[in-house]
């Protein structure tokens, strides 16, 4: 990842911003965001934005039928379609909060960025810095899957207890969790897959190690959670580890990798963002996992504009 001073220096300005943008976005020449075709025209008086005039039939973001050739043709720009389209932010803006999400391991809360960014004395409220910061989470994707080599799958519990929960938003059912539930599957020394549960089905866990592991693994570790029990007969090599008899590693066997994993994003949530609803949950996996995912990768600012 680059320094402050280099990323400025390659983003000194909103022109800058927009060719780098561009290059990523369509590194082998601009084409139509809506139907794909390679011939189109730019509008010398103004800069970043082409028309098409394709009659190539397709549709238009509310999904009705169209054609490119109607009206003069389809103008686009370089944020057309991505995470940044109507924005009256500047995209130097923008990129210097992705920047600083990027390089934070624990992550950072729209406060903070609001109080960096825009500061105490700006026409931007604390909100405009949440959204920004959800948008931004939104297009952190990209998981590489299958995975393979030596998986370990987990599961653990977001959140707190209902006691604890103020008297008005207390589930009110005598054991009753306010925890979301999560699971993940990671490749030791590589990637990692997380989502949140909406709800623990008889099936559910193997469903998620079907989805996200590959069958040609040497190995696939999980505890003793009777959901897991079946993997054998999809194919994996299952071992398991059983934390209930103080067996936590047998072997090569073991979860300790993910588990670390799950201490990184509760450390974040607990010291950073304090709170974090079931309906968010899985915006903040997706930001812990890709900059866990490309925590080698030197150029992971670029891979992040290269999904928005």
């Amino acid at each position: 990842m680059k320094t402050l001073d280099e990323f400025d220096g390659l983003l000194p300005n909103e022109e800058a911003c927009k060719r780098l943008l561009t290059d990523l976005r369509w590194p082998h020449g601009v084409i139509c965001p809506r139907c794909q075709n390679t011939r189109v025209y730019e509008l010398k008086a103004r800069p970043f934005h082409w028309v098409c005039k394709s009659g190539k039939q397709t549709r238009d973001e509310d999904g009705k039928p169209v054609t490119c050739a109607k009206n003069g043709g389809y103008r686009f720009s370089v944020i057309t379609r991505t995470i940044f389209q109507d924005t009256k932010i500047p995209l130097k803006t923008w990129f210097r909060v992705a920047y600083l999400m990027l390089t934070a391991k624990k992550g950072i809360s729209a406060l903070q960025v609001h109080r960096v960014i825009f500061g105490e004395d700006s026409t931007h409220d604390y909100r405009t810095s949440w959204f920004m910061c959800m948008r931004l989470r939104a297009a952190m994707r990209g998981d590489v899957l299958p995975l393979e080599g030596e998986v370990e799958v987990d599961e653990t519990y977001i959140g707190g207890r209902d006691k604890n929960r103020h008297w008005d938003k207390r589930v009110g059912i005598s054991g009753g969790s306010a925890k979301a539930g999560v699971i993940g599957a990671i490749s030791r020394k590589g990637n990692v897959v997380c989502k949140a549960l909406e709800e623990e089905g008889f099936d559910t866990f193997e469903n998620f190690v079907r989805q996200t592991v590959s069958t040609k693994v040497k190995l696939v570790a999980t505890d003793e959670h009777p959901n897991y029990r079946h993997l054998r007969q999809f194919g994996y090599p299952h071992e398991k580890v059983v934390h209930s008899k103080k067996q936590y590693v047998v072997g090569s066997t073991h979860t300790q990798t993910i588990e670390s994993f799950w201490s990184l994003i509760k450390r974040g949530i607990i010291g950073n963002y304090h709170h974090v609803s079931r309906d968010y949950l899985p915006l903040y996996l997706n930001e812990f996992s890709f900059r866990f995912n490309n925590r080698k990768n030197p150029e992971m600012f670029e891979a992040l504009l290269q999904t928005v």
